[in-house]
């Protein structure tokens, strides 16, 4: 048994030795790596793994100090480069809950600027850990708030006394002298002028998201309320007599006032368009609306127009505490005019050739 499996093992050796068996074992391994050859080719280039990348964020210890006193108040831990003032504000509330973000004042040193919530850390931080000092603000009111009060309270208050309420005025005068129609028509005018500045700050301005102290509330308030009361007591009087010119001034002063009401309301709806806002800003185009063309000669127009209504309800009206009002009106909108216009000026210096911060070619 032993003897046939040995001559069987021999026979095998040497049949795989013969040159036949060799010739084809060669011609089936180069099959073979041909075959395999052709399905690398077929699979394309090999595909690199492309390297991890670890990010490395640096954190930032907001260290924030009484700005009187100088004494630790709480440390910020944890802030990232892009957090903003904002974001600051967010977690000092959180630290400290008494003091919600809009009442917060921060500032890099003891009376300096306060910092803007849109500053990120990272362009006021020197080092990993910085020192801002905290300034209590007091009670705060969104700016929505402030203009809805300011505009809302004139137009009720007007419409009080032209109602004639027997607290105000005598009953017996009242019924006995009837009204000239120049105060049905200012009270129109009046009404016209304050609901077209409630509809704007509601879908037209852009009000900012910041917050003003209360005192400012209340002294908007008392100054526009206080004017109105005064205005409207005259105009609405039993006594009241009408312009020196009549009907003509009347007409002549109330169509310009719907005019540059009209004007007033155009050039806010181009000053609140996207394209004249953010980093891409550009100076506000007049287009194909005539009322915006004034943009051609002043860089103010919405105070131009406003300015212009005020003036003809003083003449249309012809009482003094419409021409007080319109005085300080126009001094107040000649100092914003020129603040906005030097920025102009420095912003957009190719567009402000002999432009007018707000009267053409005097102011």
């Amino acid at each position: 048994m032993f003897k046939r499996h040995k001559f069987l093992a021999s026979e095998r050796k040497r049949e795989l030795t013969s040159p036949g068996a060799t010739r084809s074992i060669l011609k089936n391994d180069l099959r073979n790596f041909h075959s395999l050859s052709q399905f690398i080719l077929s699979a394309g280039p090999l595909k690199s793994i492309p390297a991890v990348k670890h990010s490395k964020t640096t954190h930032f210890e907001i260290e924030i100090l009484d700005a009187q006193t100088r004494k630790q108040i709480c440390i910020v831990d944890k802030v990232t480069q892009k957090s903003t003032i904002h974001d600051v504000k967010q977690k000092f509330h959180k630290a400290c809950p008494k003091w919600y973000p809009s009442r917060v004042g921060l500032q890099l040193e003891r009376g300096g600027p306060f910092l803007k919530d849109y500053i990120t850390i990272q362009s006021v931080a020197s080092s990993s850990i910085v020192t801002l000092y905290f300034t209590d603000l007091g009670q705060q009111v969104s700016w929505t708030t402030v203009f809805l009060a300011e505009y809302t309270g004139p137009l009720l208050i007007y419409l009080l006394f032209y109602l004639r309420i027997p607290y105000i005025y005598d009953m017996k005068e009242s019924s006995r002298r009837l009204r000239h129609p120049v105060v049905h028509l200012a009270c129109f005018c009046h009404c016209i002028h304050y609901i077209r500045y409630l509809l704007e700050t509601l879908f037209v301005h852009k009000v900012s998201a910041g917050h003003t102290p209360l005192k400012n509330l209340i002294k908007s308030c008392a100054f526009y309320w206080g004017f109105t009361s005064w205005i409207a007591y005259y105009i609405n009087h039993p006594w009241y007599t009408p312009p020196s010119f009549g009907n003509r001034q009347v007409t002549v002063s109330a169509i310009n006032f719907l005019i540059c009401e009209a004007g007033n309301h155009f050039i806010n709806v181009v000053l609140a368009h996207p394209n004249h806002t953010g980093n891409n800003a550009c100076f506000p185009s007049p287009n194909y609306n005539p009322f915006t063309w004034m943009f051609f000669l002043v860089s103010c127009p919405n105070y131009t127009y406003e300015i212009g209504s005020w003036i003809s309800f003083t003449v249309m009206t012809q009482t003094l505490p419409v021409g007080i009002f319109t005085l300080l009106m126009s001094i107040q909108m000649s100092l914003w005019a020129q603040k906005k216009h030097k920025i102009y000026l420095k912003k957009f210096s190719s567009y402000m050739h002999r432009k007018s911060a707000m009267i053409p070619f005097v102011l």
